[in-house]
């Protein structure tokens, strides 16, 4: 058959199956679009999700609303709340520098890079939606290797390198 036998339980957990369809879904769009296409099809779902998280947040809110200011807290809290360590390691009124020394896919993000569009997605959606459009660079990844992740938010979109993005209507 051509499969691997599975030998411990921890290995038909449902994490570890969903992080394994993951990196064949992204694996089999790099090997069959190529990396521009799949990061685009990668793109639009990290794109929703950041919607959603973004919701998820100012609905727990005491006010129902959340600001600019928070956009780092949220940031940072998302990621650790999906296995990262993501931190903030500058901040000013137009840019944050994250830095993170572990993916939330693990091992399961090795040459994937198109995984990458997620937390640049993610992380554009919400920065747009706070301050009305943001730029997202990917200074370095894991997935390419680099040991760690170098992330740079940029509050004000017509600044800065890398991905622009636009806020979204509610």
């Amino acid at each position: 058959m051509g499969t691997e036998p599975i030998e411990r339980k921890e290995d038909l957990e449902r994490e570890v199956f969903l992080l394994s369809m993951v990196n064949a879904l992204s694996g089999t769009l790099q090997d069959v679009v190529g990396l521009k296409d799949a990061e685009g099809y990668i793109s639009t779902v990290g794109e929703r999700i950041g919607e959603t998280i973004c919701g998820a947040y100012r609905n727990s809110s005491d006010n129902g609303e959340i600001t600019p200011d928070d956009l780092s807290f949220i940031l940072t809290d998302l990621k650790a709340r999906i296995g990262g360590t993501f931190k903030v390691e500058s901040e000013d009124s137009k840019t944050i520098e994250f830095s993170n020394t572990k993916c939330p896919f693990g091992s399961f993000v090795d040459g994937r890079p198109s995984l990458c569009m997620m937390t640049s997605n993610v992380f554009g959606t919400i920065a747009a939606t706070l301050h009305g459009e943001a730029r997202v660079e990917l200074l370095k990844t894991i997935a390419n290797g680099d040991g760690c992740c170098s992330v740079l938010v940029h509050t004000d979109g017509s600044a800065g390198g890398g991905r622009r993005y636009f806020a979204y209507d509610d």
